[in-house]
């Protein structure tokens, strides 16, 4: 058995599979879905969400792109200026421009990012059991890729706040967040989830990053128990972002290094929403007295893409 997280109740693989099998969504939309968990945001739930918009307050949910390595940031964004104020455009005159490239690996423990449903493999399949040969090849998702998503998710956002129930900065790290707190965090927002949400799980590991500096997050992070996926499943949550990527980590999982990601996006067709900064969210939610509010995410449009980096914005 791999290492177990601190103070996580160990999962056995027989109990894993269990969970994964209780959580799929696999042929619900047809055979050929790709939209997964997409399915739940009609128009019913976009109306709504906009009604929830009162003070027209905004709040960015994502770090800032990261160019500077680090011990969680192993592969930095890439950034140079290809044009510079000193270069004349032909007859332009006194008009200058300024251009520059960017490029990136959307994923990873610093980067804000979404993940396509390709993004996961679990025993050779994918979201909605297709196996992983059809799904993607060295040049890409040809299925389930980011661009499925092109549209955005616009849905209720639900801030699920742990460190506040607790009353504490952040979830140690390798903690893993069982179904009572997560049902008493849930309950603390005054509202409960629904078909078509967008949750956003803060452990605090944005403010322990900023008050103590990075640390190796792939080798310890907070995260879910195992245990807390058919809430998820059975609310009917379209997306789930987290300040981490959702895992406890080291896994108390046997055998599956990541069992969020696969249970999340193989068996349930979730999209997560990786690596987010909820700090001035949570901020904004006391201040405005309320967990609710109208998100926006729109990835890039990348046809192939296993992921794009994302800035979700919080609208009140």
């Amino acid at each position: 058995m791999s290492q177990v997280a601190t103070g996580a109740r160990p999962i056995s693989r027989a109990e894993f599979d269990e969970t994964f099998e209780a959580c799929k969504n696999w042929s619900r939309w047809g055979a050929d879905d790709e939209r997964g968990a997409l399915n739940y945001i009609g128009p019913e739930q976009v109306t709504a969400a906009a009604a929830l918009v009162r003070s027209g307050r905004t709040v960015s949910c994502a770090w800032p792109l990261d160019t500077v390595a680090g011990p969680d940031n192993p592969k930095p964004v890439l950034h140079h200026m290809t044009l510079g104020p000193d270069i004349a455009l032909g007859d332009s005159g006194d008009l200058r421009v300024l251009l520059d490239f960017f490029g990136m690996e959307p994923h990873g423990d610093a980067h804000s990012h979404i993940d396509a449903l390709g993004h996961v493999v679990y025993r050779g399949l994918c979201y909605n059991g297709v196996p992983v040969g059809e799904v993607a090849d060295s040049t890409g998702c040809n299925r389930q890729a980011m661009d499925v998503a092109k549209d955005g998710l616009v849905s209720r956002g639900v801030l699920i706040d742990v460190p506040r129930l607790r009353g504490t900065m952040w979830v140690e790290p390798g903690e893993a967040i069982e179904p009572d707190e997560f049902l008493a965090a849930e309950e603390a927002t005054g509202t409960r989830l629904r078909q078509g949400d967008i949750v956003f799980l803060r452990t605090g590991h944005a403010r322990k990053r900023l008050d103590e500096g990075p640390w190796d997050a792939a080798s310890s992070q907070a995260g879910l128990h195992t245990s807390v996926m058919p809430i998820l499943h059975e609310r009917q949550v379209a997306a789930i972002g987290y300040d981490g990527d959702g895992e406890a980590v080291p896994s108390n999982c046997e055998g599956v290094a990541y069992p969020i990601h696969a249970i999340g996006i193989v068996a349930t067709g979730l999209y997560f929403c990786d690596s987010l900064y909820f700090e001035a969210l949570a901020t904004a939610c006391a201040e405005e007295r309320r967990s609710e509010f109208m998100c926006v995410i729109s990835p890039l449009r990348l046809a192939r893409g296993t992921g794009s980096p994302v800035n979700p914005t919080a609208i009140f």
